[in-house]
């Protein structure tokens, strides 16, 4: 059993940042793929970053690409998204998600296991 825990959400300005932090329990975090999903109101979610179990593999939505930085360190079970030069259109609810262990590298069409409560991420213009 794995339980993912994000904060870091938070109102801030278009253009602004903000760093995601995503605390897991258990013993098989290094050994899973890991990924932040989001979902904006009245929309489904959708991927917007993941990692393999080693740290590699970072892949992003096209949405993201250059603005989002997803990383690891799994010597304190903790996967980080950095947002940067935000916008509007990426106010979210922002998830955190744990792939099958050992299977999975963190891509998009990844199976999932396990997920976080969500954190709110609001952009103003």
């Amino acid at each position: 059993q794995v339980q993912l825990v994000e904060s870091g959400g938070g109102l801030v300005q278009a253009g602004g940042s903000l760093r995601l932090s995503c605390a897991a329990s258990g013993r098989t975090f290094s050994s899973r793929g890991m990924a932040w999903f989001r979902q904006a109101p009245g929309k489904e979610r959708e991927f917007a970053a993941g990692i393999n179990r080693n740290g590699g593999n970072p892949n992003y939505a096209d949405s993201v690409k250059g603005r989002f930085t997803i990383s690891r360190d799994n010597a304190k079970n903790t996967v980080y998204l950095q947002l940067n030069s935000l916008k509007p259109e990426d106010t979210a609810v922002y998830y955190c998600a744990a792939g099958r262990q050992y299977y999975s590298d963190g891509s998009y069409n990844d199976r999932y296991d396990y997920w976080g409560q969500g954190t709110q991420v609001t952009v103003s213009s």
